[in-house]
């Protein structure tokens, strides 16, 4: 029995609290919102003057910048739009509601201003969720809907990737004119307190100005209000993937010129190099927006880079020409000699082997002059030998005398014209052989004299393209406006 009456106790309580709590908010809300709505249209301006604008003060919530889309110049990112203005239909005392101070109620049931994002490039163009009015007792409305909107933004890439962009985002009541609706802007910059930053973009600020417009169409001034997103590129990333390997392809361009034309490898590092930039530049061009209109300064860093590597290819054929030819198919003219032999090896401090070459000289002399003695050696002891000949014959051929020869004489007479006969011949192999070292000297001369122009191309172009690779990369990687300021 005492059982049952505990229950029943707690029964009653419960009960009661649950009358209790209807009796204080359910029927007081509930007649509160059938009362403004019951004659409320939703069509009609809220103003207790229709001769006076109504004011609305709009603000702007930056959450997070989702994306910016250089190619097709979209920007994406998260807002929260901050809407409050004064319904003079929906006002009520609060001492008669039972203290109920303020009301949620849907937008769709209550008038509420018809502000868009004019540069819109969304296929709903208004992109927001529709949440609730927060309606106060003296009719103050607070309308905050969120929403991803893609605006569009004129993408400059002139600095890419050290650029700074200036996205446009222009708010404002399509259908009202500044005489119906007046928009007022609460701060002059939008609110960042909770703003995500983004990994590709540094957001340096959120302006937000009012204008007054008069369009073509209508004499009536409209009011918008209009945010600029300035945000910088962080170039992190971009430096690695981008600017650092066309940097080390570039320079690698110039060791072709150190490398030595005998190695057969010159010709294939230069189109090798040539080759990688232009996967570089494809690279590139998919991220920027095709456009006529500016050229981004790394595309052209790489268009001066591809220049220098493409024209240092066409100088190593001309080095790789140079450095095989001879002179059996080329002669040297007079301008190319002063030109590459002389006065730029002066300017540049470079000298020419000579000194092996006068080494090899003196020691062709010095064999010069022992062919010279051992040929008049042997043209004196020919002559002596066809002297005693030529005695022998005066002697045997006086009249009156004849002189038998013995075998003795006979014997010296044939070993003397024997020596004759090799002796010539040997003069005649010595001749010849003399004659082809000059020839092989003069040729080998000629020779080096084309190897050592092309190390002086070789050398000319490898100080031309260092001072156009550092030249073009200060003046095109740091002539940024952020960077050089």
């Amino acid at each position: 029995m005492k059982m049952v009456c505990r229950i029943s106790g707690v029964l009653i309580s419960l009960l009661f609290f649950s009358l209790l709590k209807g009796s204080e908010q359910g029927p007081h809300e509930r007649r509160l919102i059938n009362d403004l709505l019951r004659d409320y249209n939703v069509m009609e301006r809220p103003v207790a003057n229709e001769s006076e604008p109504l004011l609305l003060s709009f603000g702007l919530t930056l959450q997070q910048l989702i994306d910016v889309d250089e190619k097709n110049q979209i920007v994406t990112s998260n807002l929260w739009l901050n809407l409050e203005w004064v319904d003079v239909n929906l006002r009520w005392n609060v001492s008669q509601y039972g203290g109920i101070r303020d009301i949620r109620i849907a937008p769709k049931y209550i008038w509420k201003p018809d502000v868009l994002m004019y540069n819109s490039a969304d296929e709903r163009i208004d992109s927001t969720f529709p949440t609730n009015v927060v309606v106060q007792h003296n009719g103050s409305c607070s309308y905050i809907p969120p929403g991803i909107f893609k605006s569009t933004c004129k993408i400059d890439i002139t600095w890419f990737p050290f650029d700074d962009q200036k996205c446009v985002m222009k708010f404002g009541s399509w259908t009202y004119d500044g005489n119906a609706l007046d928009l007022l802007l609460p701060s002059e910059e939008a609110d960042l307190s909770t703003y995500i930053d983004n990994g590709e973009w540094d957001l340096r600020g959120f302006p937000g100005v009012r204008n007054l417009i008069y369009y073509t169409c209508c004499p009536e001034p409209y009011v918008d209000i209009t945010f600029t997103l300035h945000i910088r590129r962080r170039t992190l990333y971009y430096g690695f993937n981008l600017i650092i390997p066309c940097v080390l392809i570039s320079s690698m361009a110039l060791l072709g010129f150190a490398l030595p034309p005998d190695s057969g490898e010159k010709l294939t590092l230069g189109v090798t190099i040539l080759l990688s930039l232009t996967v570089f530049m494809l690279q590139l061009a998919q991220n920027m927006p095709p456009t006529s209109d500016a050229v981004s300064i790394i595309g052209t860093y790489f268009a001066c880079t591809m220049v220098m590597v493409a024209f240092s290819v066409v100088m190593t054929v001309v080095v790789l020409n140079y450095h095989h030819r001879n002179s059996d198919t080329h002669e040297m003219p007079q301008c190319i000699k002063s030109l590459f032999l002389v006065w730029l090896p002066w300017i540049l401090r470079m000298s020419r082997p000579s000194r092996k070459m006068k080494e090899k000289r003196v020691l062709f002399n010095k064999k010069m002059k022992e062919l010279e003695l051992k040929e008049r050696s042997s043209r004196s002891l020919l002559a002596n030998v066809l002297e005693i000949d030529d005695d022998f014959r005066t002697a045997y051929s006086t009249p009156g005398y004849l002189h038998v020869p013995s075998n003795d004489d006979s014997s010296a007479i044939h070993s003397c014209i024997t020596t004759q006969r090799e002796l010539s011949s040997i003069t005649r192999e010595l001749r010849f052989i003399t004659n082809h070292l000059r020839d092989e000297d003069g040729a080998n001369e000629i020779i080096g004299e084309w190897k050592f122009a092309a190390m002086v191309i070789d050398r000319v172009c490898l100080i031309m393209f260092t001072i156009f690779t550092m030249v073009s990369t200060f003046l095109c990687l740091f002539s940024a406006p952020h960077l050089s300021a």
